[in-house]
């Protein structure tokens, strides 16, 4: 654990004592920013968890959690009577909480709580609260710059490069790499939430038709936004590009398989920049072998293999990143604003707004007085 620090130095015998705790991902300096405006009346202290390879989730609470960083021994370390945590990746248990009676609230400075037991938190009447969203604009500029990259081939003439090719000694060599514009070609969205519509909104600035499938969205909302609602199976046939920006669940895992690649527009290109349970990669592999797919672009893959490479690199035509989405400052400044502005809505009595345990807000806080 990494040594605590003060934002004021002391803070406010009335105000709040926030504990902002970050990780190797979202340092807690990278927080501190947001927190600048409350420093005058409340004392917010800055710790990091560091990673703790021995530890293994035992208890029930404990399993409950995922893509966690760290080990709840280090929050209990770091926690002191504090009446708000905020983390990003720290494991939050219900041993925590039993070792803060005073926490009124949790800020998982992230789309949702998966290393929180949001269970623990409802029973002791402690909302948990987070930050969807937060990484829209990041995710979506890195889908269209995927799409861009397709587009104009630069992924095969990165290799052609790398591998020693000649530029740069005709004016004209670029006739051994045409691409496409995007004005006038039409772009498919599986998944219209927050990053879908900024896709959306950057996508028409270039002048692209948009199809749009999604089941849970009003298609009134979609055509509102310039865009058309349509089935999956209308959206692959059509669409030159194919953006894929649902969330993951049980339901839809594969949602693009061999069948979906078969009914892509001949030429087409696939952009996944949301789950890699989503779709097929061997289905995606084989349709780019058989030159159905035109190229492939990735933020989630499987793991890459303990020896050897990647399937999906021997490609000339596939961009794999290292799930780099969400990786931006702005995204993370965006987090801790975020999570300030839910701790003046609890300052100020009003109402929270991204909870995601509302029963909370019906149950006595542990400790409080019913």
């Amino acid at each position: 654990m990494d040594r605590h620090s003060d934002l004021n130095g002391g803070g406010s015998a009335n105000g709040f004592r926030i504990l902002v705790i970050g990780d190797s991902f979202c340092p807690a300096d990278a927080l501190r920013p947001a927190f600048e405006r409350l420093a005058g009346t409340h004392e917010v202290t800055f710790v990091d968890v560091i990673d703790e390879p021995g530890w293994r989730p035992t208890s029930a609470s404990e399993l409950r959690l995922k893509e966690y960083q760290g080990s709840p021994t280090q929050v209990i370390e770091a926690l002191d009577g504090h009446d708000v945590l905020v983390v990003q990746g720290a494991a939050v248990t219900d041993a925590v909480l039993v070792a803060d009676p005073a926490l009124r609230l949790i800020c998982c400075a992230r789309g949702g709580p998966v290393n929180i037991d949001v269970n623990a938190a409802t029973e002791r009447g402690i909302p948990v609260v987070t930050t969807p969203g937060k990484n829209a604009v990041a995710v979506a500029e890195l889908a269209i710059a995927f799409i861009v990259m397709l587009a104009r081939r630069l992924p095969e003439i990165l290799h052609y490069v790398d591998a020693g090719g000649e530029f740069g000694h005709d004016n004209y060599e670029g006739r051994n790499w045409f691409g496409r514009d995007l004005a006038g070609h039409t772009l498919g969205l599986v998944g219209f939430g927050q990053i879908g519509r900024q896709v959306a909104s950057r996508a028409r600035a270039m002048e692209m038709e948009i199809l749009v499938f999604d089941p849970f969205v009003d298609p009134a909302v979609i055509t509102e936004r310039g865009c058309e609602a349509v089935d999956l199976g209308s959206l692959l046939e059509r669409s030159d590009y194919v953006s894929l920006h649902a969330r993951a669940t049980a339901e839809n895992r594969g949602l693009i398989g061999a069948g979906e690649v078969a009914r892509m527009k001949p030429g087409a290109c696939l952009v996944n920049t949301s789950r890699d349970i989503l779709l097929d990669e061997t289905a995606v592999a084989d349709g780019l072998a058989s030159g159905h797919l035109a190229g492939a672009a990735f933020d989630v893959v499987s793991p890459s293999p303990a020896t050897g490479r990647h399937p999906l690199l021997a490609f000339p035509n596939v961009i794999i990143a290292t799930h780099i989405g969400g990786a931006t400052y702005d995204t993370l400044h965006h987090g801790g604003e975020m999570a300030v502005a839910e701790i003046e809505r609890l300052l100020a009595g009003a109402p929270l707004v991204n909870v995601a345990n509302p029963a909370a807000l019906l149950t006595p806080r542990a400790g409080s007085p019913a």
